[in-house]
C-alpha cells in the first residue's frame, strides 16, 4: 500500500480502500485516497505540508476558494477534494473575480510568517518594509550564488536599480504566489480552488504577472478584476523573472532563454 496514502488516511481517522496517484506533481507526490466508510481525500506531501495548510487557510479566510484542509502533519497535507471537471478557458471571469478577492486581502508588511520552498529551492520570505528591497533581497539577489556569472551580473544589476522600477510602497496584498492555470481547479464556468500555494504578502501585480507567464487570460478575467496600474507591462518582465529563475535552477538550462529574454526586456 502506499505509504503517503497510508499517512493521509491516520491523520483523519480512516483506512484506505483505493489509491490513485496524481499527476501535476512535479515538486511533490500527490495522491487521491477513498477510504473504508466512503470518504475521499488529496493526500500530498512537500517541503513544508503545515506551512501549505496555513497558506490554504489564509486563501480561504480572504473569501477566495480553496481546499478545505482535513489534517496534516510534518509528512503530509490532506485536504478536500473539490469538483474539477471544466476547464480554465472557460472560467477567465470567475478567476478574475476570485484573484480581486485574495488581493483585497492586506498584510502590514511584505514577506510571510516562514519562508517555504519549491523541493530544495527555499523561497525565502522574511518581512521587509520597502517592496522594492523584498523583490531585490528574496526574489532576486537569493539566487546569484546559482547562477553563471554572466546572468548574476545583469540579476544583479537590475537589483540594484529597482528602487527605480517598483513602487516603494505598494498594498501588501495576499498573494497565491505560484499562480498559473495549472494551480487553478475550475467546475464549469466557475473556479472550484486555488492549490499548491506559495503564499506572501506582496504587490498584487506579481500574481498578475505570473499568470501571464504561461497562460492567456481572456478579456473576462480583465474585466472581472479590474483596471491594472499604470506602468505593468514596464514592470511585468521584473515579476516574471522571478519564477524564469526558480524554473532555471530546478529544471535545468533550456529555461536559461527565458532568464535572458526577461532580462533583456528590462533593459539590462
Amino acid at each position: 500500500m502506499n505509504a503517503l496514502a497510508e499517512t493521509g488516511a491516520k491523520l483523519i481517522g480512516g483506512t484506505v480502500r483505493q489509491v490513485e496517484t496524481l499527476g501535476g506533481g512535479s515538486l511533490s507526490q500527490i495522491v487521491r485516497i477513498v477510504l473504508a466508510d466512503g470518504r475521499e481525500a488529496i493526500v500530498k506531501n512537500g517541503p513544508s505540508p503545515r506551512t501549505e495548510a496555513a497558506m490554504l487557510k489564509a486563501i480561504a479566510a480572504s473569501g477566495a476558494p480553496a481546499p478545505a484542509v482535513l489534517g496534516v502533519s510534518e509528512e503530509a497535507l490532506v485536504i478536500e477534494v473539490l469538483p474539477a471537471d471544466g476547464a480554465l478557458h472557460d472560467a477567465w471571469a470567475s478567476l478574475g473575480k476570485v484573484l480581486a478577492t485574495l488581493h483585497r486581502a492586506k498584510g502590514e508588511r511584505y514577506g510571510w510568517p516562514e519562508d517555504y520552498a519549491f523541493a530544495s529551492l527555499v523561497i525565502e520570505n522574511g518581512w521587509t518594509d520597502a517592496w522594492p528591497r523584498f523583490w531585490a533581497e528574496r526574489r532576486l539577489l537569493a539566487h546569484l550564488p546559482r547562477l553563471p556569472s554572466s546572468l548574476a551580473r545583469r540579476v544583479e544589476a537590475l537589483a540594484t536599480d529597482l528602487p527605480n522600477r517598483l513602487p516603494a510602497r505598494p498594498s501588501p496584498s495576499l498573494l497565491h504566489g505560484d499562480m498559473w492555470g495549472g494551480n487553478v481547479l475550475a467546475d464549469g464556468m466557475q473556479v472550484s480552488g486555488l492549490i499548491d500555494p506559495a503564499c506572501y504578502y506582496g504587490d498584487a501585480e506579481v500574481d498578475l504577472a505570473m499568470l501571464m507567464l504561461f497562460d492567456h487570460p481572456g478579456q473576462g478575467f480583465y474585466d472581472a478584476y479590474g483596471p491594472l496600474e499604470a506602468g505593468f507591462k514596464e514592470r511585468q518582465p521584473i515579476y516574471e523573472l522571478w519564477p524564469a529563475l526558480v524554473h532555471l535552477r530546478l529544471f535545468g538550462s533550456g529555461y536559461r532563454s527565458m532568464v535572458e529574454g526577461f532580462l533583456a526586456e528590462a533593459g539590462v
